[in-house]
């Protein structure tokens, strides 16, 4: 039994794109399409964590696993704590957390990811691409990650911020992916860590780990990712998947 599980956190109640899980791209709901990918991974099962019935139902529709969490969580790493809680297997050693939005996610990349996280130990590491449109540094709602030195796709690096405002300067980085993954201890203890101001001002989870000194590397990613966070992300995504014929 592979000692990785990938848990997708989703959610109806999206800030910024209610619904966003199904919607539908090339008839197929967008969480059914970032299932379709994780299970192509072949790094470990695969679950999607919700609070909604109505996602649940979507999963087990198509063939997926689904785990009913609480609705009281602030971020998504929360909710995969609760679901990985009720897995109830001794022997998972890493905790794949794939964001729900991401379908384009490359599978090559997040079994690179797996690989070099276990063969390194980290207890906290993710994903992320160069940026070779600036239009990405002025759009607040991509992420951005900042690292110590340069990262490659064998050799990643400390995280030095993650943000999403354009005033600050950098000498290395790039556009986050929403993907992590974590040892089942390093999850444990980001679970029971206070939100920190920085994260709740910036609305970033990840700044919890690093306002506590737990190290986030970074490895670079061989695809470039266009996730959904608004409805013209959705459109354009739509543009990509269904009138490139």
């Amino acid at each position: 039994m592979s000692k990785t599980l990938i848990i997708i956190p989703s959610r109806m109640a999206a800030r910024r794109l209610p619904g966003k899980p199904l919607l539908r791209l090339n008839g197929i709901s967008i969480i059914s399409h970032v299932l379709k990918k994780a299970n192509a991974c072949k790094v470990g099962t695969v679950i999607v964590a919700t609070e909604d019935k109505i996602i649940a139902k979507e999963v087990k529709k198509n063939g997926g696993k689904a785990i009913l969490t609480s609705n009281k969580h602030k971020s998504g790493t929360d909710r995969i704590w609760e679901a990985f809680k009720k897995v109830k297997n001794s022997k998972i050693k890493y905790i794949i957390n794939l964001q729900g939005d991401e379908p384009l996610i490359d599978v090559n990349d997040v079994r690179n990811l797996n690989k070099i996280v276990k063969k390194n130990k980290f207890d906290i590491a993710t994903l992320a691409t160069k940026i070779t449109n600036k239009k990405v540094l002025k759009n607040k709602n991509i992420v951005k990650v900042a690292t110590k030195k340069k990262i490659s796709f064998r050799n990643p690096q400390a995280a030095i911020d993650f943000y999403r405002c354009t005033k600050k300067k950098y000498k290395n980085f790039y556009h986050h992916i929403g993907i992590y993954q974590y040892s089942t201890n390093a999850l444990q203890k980001f679970f029971h860590l206070k939100r920190t101001i920085n994260e709740k001002k910036n609305k970033l989870e990840q700044l919890r780990a690093l306002d506590n000194k737990i190290p986030i590397n970074v490895i670079l990613a061989k695809k470039k990712v266009v996730g959904i966070d608004t409805r013209e992300d959705y459109i354009e995504l739509k543009k990509i998947l269904e009138y490139k014929k």
